[in-house]
């Protein structure tokens, strides 16, 4: 064999070394990555994995010492019970009102803002939407004292002669939902707007016969998001909403409570949680796509 065919050889084993351990370095990554993402997976399903079977066992078997992590018996009466006796439909009733009240509402808002930050030209207008974004700063909890404050010197928290109207108006303005839409909005070519204005067009008709339909998938993001906010909303009616007709799913439940000889009946409790969860289960799983299609949308230009 000559000199030149066995440095060829050597070249070609050494070149198969690298290509095999290029190979067993890229398996074992990814064999720690999906050991990764199994280990979060779990720490994240597990909690609701044990509120599905605790909502299905009876309170004997819940209060084993050892705890079982598979039913032995399926108590499917615990569902009825809960919603019976947390008065679910009065809740879901109520919250449900208050998320598509203050969507629309909140829609309205952020709109009309969006628009004109993104197409009108007034002065201080920048100014202006920095401060807003500057409001993004600001802990939640601060709003929520200040909130307070303003609806308790109007009056509102009289429930009886305003009714919803604590629950829904405090909360109407989001400076995130006016910066997505804003960034939406700003994609679309200004040529558009300025042969709109040449043709006579108003503001109003071009932004809806324009616009509102060009940023449809955030708009419908938006709507998402902000009846899951409404839905999973728990301090300010906690707060606010000490009549039980007012009440929420969230405040509802944290004041649900059913005893079997003096004994919390967690199951029928974990029942009602989990009846209060399924919407958003099939919100997450049935509209995600949209929620992420909206979002993408809006990051492009700044």
């Amino acid at each position: 064999m000559s000199k030149n065919s066995s440095l060829q050889v050597m070249q070609e084993r050494d070149m198969h070394k690298v290509v095999v351990g290029q190979r067993i370095m890229r398996i074992v990554s990814q064999f720690f990555l999906y050991l990764f993402l199994f280990a979060i997976a779990f720490i994240i399903l597990f909690p609701f994995y044990w509120m599905i079977i605790s909502s299905v066992k009876n309170l004997d078997e819940y209060l084993l010492t050892i705890p079982t992590l598979f039913p032995r018996e399926f108590d499917f009466l615990n569902y009825a019970e809960a919603f019976n006796t947390a008065n679910l439909g009065r809740l879901f009733g109520n919250t449900v009102f208050v998320g598509v009240v203050s969507t629309l509402l909140s829609l309205v808002i952020t709109i009309l803002s969006a628009f004109a930050f993104a197409r009108l030209e007034f002065k201080g207008k920048n100014a202006m939407f920095a401060a807003l974004l500057a409001t993004m700063m600001i802990p939640g909890e601060l709003f929520t004292i200040t909130n307070y404050q303003t609806v308790n010197d109007f009056g509102w928290l009289n429930l009886n002669e305003y009714g919803f109207t604590v629950l829904i108006v405090p909360f109407l303005v989001s400076v995130f939902y006016i910066y997505l839409l804003k960034q939406n909005f700003m994609q679309i070519p200004n040529e558009l707007y300025l042969a709109a204005k040449v043709d006579g067009t108003s503001d109003l008709k071009y932004l809806w016969k324009v616009m509102i339909p060009l940023a449809l998938p955030t708009l419908i993001s938006i709507t998402i998001l902000k009846m899951m906010g409404s839905w999973n909303t728990y301090v300010w009616p906690n707060l606010v909403a000490d009549n039980e007709k007012y009440w929420l799913v969230t405040n509802g439940l944290r004041k649900f409570n059913v005893t079997v000889d003096n004994r919390p009946d967690t199951p029928v409790q974990m029942a009602a949680v989990a009846i209060v969860s399924a919407p958003l289960f099939m919100v997450f799983l049935f509209l995600r796509k949209y929620i992420m299609k909206g979002v993408s949308r809006s990051g492009i230009k700044g």
